[in-house]
């Protein structure tokens, strides 16, 4: 059992607290049972497996978790990346919260058959809190990475000042693109133009100016995989 705070394990989960270590060592943590049996499930195995009690001192597994609670199970793995493809598939462009990036993966693993993938200045999906928000999914999905110019398909961007409502897309058969910005910024002008699609979620008069870009994302997979299976 690991009795010192100074140990090689413990110190290897500290560094991946931060992107850096992340990138540099190609590992990330997850903590907790339930991410744990998602990773099982998906037939990933640890390179470190450390359990309160069994393997470490509770209290050294607690300093080195990220939760305010502590957890009682860390496991270390190798991150994965998937190439693009699938009938319906996600792209996000600068979204720079962890919690939307893990949001948004976990609503394209229950609703679309592609990854979501990262373009440039989103959010790390193997950090912390979007390993948490995704509670399992980039392990059954994990996401892939992409440049703007690089994506191929009916590309649908979301576009708060589009005439079209999302409601009136028939996007064919696919392969198709969801494209988000972050919420203040949008996606970028060169995106826009190549864009087969440009649609707005349409909101109440007396709502909020716009949605979350996890819960527009959430909405517009499922329009538009409710729409590609009633045309299939």
């Amino acid at each position: 059992m690991i009795t010192s705070p100074h140990n090689e394990q413990l110190k290897t989960i500290r560094k991946l607290h931060d992107r850096r270590w992340r990138e540099r060592l190609d590992l990330f943590a997850a903590e907790g049972e339930d991410l744990l049996d998602a990773a099982a499930a998906a037939g990933w195995e640890p390179e470190v497996l450390l359990r309160a009690g069994e393997d470490v001192e509770r209290d050294l597994l607690d300093e080195v978790s990220t939760l305010g609670s502590g957890t009682r199970v860390i496991g270390v793995y190798r991150r994965r990346w998937s190439a693009p493809g699938g009938r319906l598939s996600t792209y996000l462009h600068a979204v720079d919260d962890p919690g939307n990036v893990g949001t948004i993966l976990r609503a394209a693993h229950g609703l679309a058959d592609g990854p979501v993938l990262l373009g440039p200045g989103c959010a790390d999906p193997y950090s912390p809190k979007a390993v948490r928000a995704g509670m399992g999914s980039l392990f059954a999905r994990p996401p892939g990475r992409a440049e703007p110019a690089s994506l191929e398909g009916t590309l649908v961007a979301l576009d708060p000042r589009a005439e079209t409502a999302l409601a009136g897309v028939d996007p064919g058969p696919g392969p198709v693109v969801v494209c988000l910005g972050a919420e203040r910024e949008g996606l970028p002008g060169e995106l826009l133009e190549r864009a087969s699609i440009r649609a707005r979620i349409p909101l109440r008069d007396d709502g909020p100016e716009s949605l979350n870009v996890a819960m527009a994302a959430t909405v517009a997979l499922y329009e538009l995989a409710n729409r590609m299976a009633a045309d299939a």
